[in-house]
C-alpha cells in the first residue's frame, strides 16, 4: 500500500510542478514580450500603451507560481488541492475572453484542456489527501 501511495504522491507532485513551471514561464514571458504573450493567450493588444496590463498579469502570475512552488515544497496537498479546483476560474475566463476576441479554435481548446488538467490535478491531490499522505 505504501508503494501505491508513494506513486500517487509522485504523480500529484509532478502535476503541480508542471503547473508551477508553466505559470513561471507565462509570468516571465508576459513581462518580457507582452504583445506576443497576449496573442498566445488569444487576445490582441490594440495599443502599445496597453502592455502594462499584460505585465501586471505577469507579476501576479509569478506570485501564483511562487506560492504554488512553496506549497509544493512543503507538500501542503490540501491547499494545493483547493488551488487546483479554484484555479479553474482563470482558464474559464481566458477561454471566454478568447472566444469574445474571435480567437482560433486551437486557443479555446488550449484553455479547455487547462481546465481539464486542473480537474485531474484536483482529483489526484484529493486522493493523496484522502490516503493520509500528508502529516
Amino acid at each position: 500500500m505504501t508503494k501505491q501511495t508513494n506513486k500517487l504522491e509522485k504523480v500529484g507532485y509532478v502535476l503541480v510542478l508542471l503547473m508551477v513551471l508553466l505559470q513561471s514561464f507565462y509570468g516571465i514571458f508576459s513581462l518580457l514580450e507582452p504583445s506576443a504573450f497576449a496573442s498566445l493567450r488569444g487576445t490582441e493588444l490594440f495599443a502599445v500603451k496597453d502592455t502594462d496590463w499584460v505585465q501586471i498579469y505577469g507579476s501576479r502570475t509569478i506570485f501564483i507560481a511562487l506560492l504554488l512552488g512553496y506549497l509544493l515544497f512543503t507538500r501542503n496537498y490540501i491547499v494545493l488541492m483547493w488551488c487546483a479546483l479554484f484555479g479553474t476560474v482563470m482558464p474559464i475566463t481566458d477561454a471566454f475572453l478568447a472566444y469574445e476576441a474571435h480567437s482560433p479554435v486551437k486557443v479555446l481548446l488550449k484553455h479547455i484542456a487547462t481546465v481539464a488538467y486542473l480537474f485531474v490535478t484536483f482529483g489526484v491531490l484529493k486522493a493523496i489527501v484522502r490516503k493520509n499522505i500528508i502529516s
